[in-house]
């Protein structure tokens, strides 16, 4: 079994297992075990933060969700959305060796011009980033932490 590099987020029971000679890790909000890349050990960490720390509900998260841009498929890496069903939270994960760099952010920005999220978050596991943003105005604003679900509830 490979070992992942430890995170700046809360360690937590993950379950692996292996197929055709790779490693896997349990996803629990598609219930099923998915290849261990480093990508995927930062996106099953920032779920468990989100879920378990933050308390989002498992049922209002979405993760790989397609969308199109320009007519080009692509995908986010995690979605939650407020109690509407409206997309809140978009979440990119880059694996722990993947500078934050702005084409990073760029893409995360090109993902929520479609979803419109109020919350963006970027993250590598090591260093995380969050803003809110004002679509109005087109502007954001840089967030100490990343807000709990009880903090953003109510905000549509």
């Amino acid at each position: 079994m490979a070992l992942m590099q430890s995170l700046n987020l809360p360690p937590f029971d993950f379950k692996l297992g292996t197929l055709d000679g790779k490693t896997t890790i349990f996803d629990p909000i598609r219930k099923k075990y998915l290849v261990l890349t480093p990508e995927e050990w930062v996106r099953q960490h920032i779920v468990n933060f989100l879920t378990v720390e933050l308390q989002y509900p498992r049922s209002l998260i979405k993760l790989e969700g397609q969308l199109h841009y320009n007519q080009m498929p692509r995908r986010s890496d995690v979605v939650t959305f407020n109690r509407s069903g409206n997309p809140h939270m978009l979440v990119e994960c880059k694996a722990p060796g993947v500078k934050i760099s702005q084409k990073v952010f760029d893409q995360a920005a090109t993902y929520n011009a479609i979803l419109k999220a109020k919350f963006l978050v970027v993250t590598n596991g090591l260093k995380h980033y969050c803003c809110e943003i004002d679509h109005e105005r087109a502007a954001f604003i840089f967030l100490e932490a990343i807000p709990s679900f009880e903090d953003i509830a109510s905000i549509q």
